[in-house]
Formats: C-alpha cells, sequence, structure tokens
C-alpha cells in the first residue's frame, strides 16, 4: 500500500507533539535489542541503506507493529529525557536514524536524530515545558549543544 509522503509527515508532526506532551516514547524491545529498519531515503558512504531504530507516540500505534519480523517484540516506554539525551544523541553519534509512527505495513518518518531534538524542542517551548535532564542544564543547553555541533 502506498503511503503518500504529506501522512507519513503528519504523522511525524504528532509525534513531536505527542510526546512534548505526555513525554513518553515507546519502542519495541526483545532479547536482543529494538526494533529496526533500513532506510528507504539514506545511504551510507557505500551505497547501503542506513539503519533506523523505530519509535512511536501511542503504545496502540507501537502494538499494531508486533507482527511478522516483529512478532516476539514486546512494548518499552522511554522517558522523553532519556530518549532526548540519551537515544537521540547515541544514535547520532552512531550514524543512525529514527524512524517514527511506523505502521503495520511498515510506512514511517525517516529523521536525522539531532533535527528531531530541535524539532522536540521547539515544541516543549511552545507548551512552555522544560525538562529536568541530566546531562543538560535544561531545554536551552540541549538546544545550544546541538546546533553549535549542526554548524
Amino acid at each position: 500500500m502506498f503511503q503518500d509522503h504529506i501522512t507519513v509527515k503528519n504523522r511525524h508532526k504528532k509525534f513531536i507533539k505527542n510526546v512534548s506532551e505526555t513525554e513518553t516514547v515507546y519502542a519495541l524491545k526483545n532479547k536482543t535489542g529494538f526494533a529496526t529498519s533500513s532506510s528507504v531515503h539514506y545511504e551510507d558512504e557505500d551505497g547501503n541503506p542506513i539503519g533506523l531504530i523505530c519509535f512511536w507516540s501511542e503504545s496502540a500505534r507501537a502494538k499494531s507493529c508486533i507482527k511478522d519480523g516483529w512478532n516476539e517484540y514486546e512494548l518499552a516506554e522511554i522517558t522523553l529525557v532519556e530518549f532526548m539525551e540519551n537515544w537521540c544523541v547515541g544514535m547520532e553519534n552512531d550514524g543512525l536514524l529514527l524512524g517514527t509512527q511506523f505502521d503495520n505495513n511498515m510506512f514511517g518518518f525517516e529523521a536525522e536524530p539531532y533535527e528531531l531534538i530541535l524539532d522536540l524542542v521547539d515544541e516543549l517551548k511552545s507548551l512552555g515545558k522544560d525538562l529536568d535532564f541530566r546531562k543538560f542544564s535544561g531545554i536551552q543547553d540541549l538546544e545550544k549543544q546541538v546546533k553549535a555541533v549542526l554548524e
């Protein structure tokens, strides 16, 4: 089934809004790790698809993907603080992408981790929220450090 780019992008925007409000991100996990896929848009220097780890803003959408190759996975909850400062930063350092809001046909948005952090920062600021980070002195510090790396 063909998913148009606008639908996928709108689901990604909903992901940003929802996780900023609930401060919870969902993933699928099994004994060996988290649910992964390969990019259909980005390749490494050898022409191979870049790996991505999938995340959702609603448990029901994540659970709908527990089938086929992911049928032995279970739902895992991640706090937004842990997601931003550990997952996103770590995935950027590892050269991985994030997949958001994949559906049960495996269509979803592919995001670069630092770009996602900045999108989340913008949404959190619009909500008047700051988060209690362990590695950063606040949302402004995280934003400043990410922007410095991207420049």
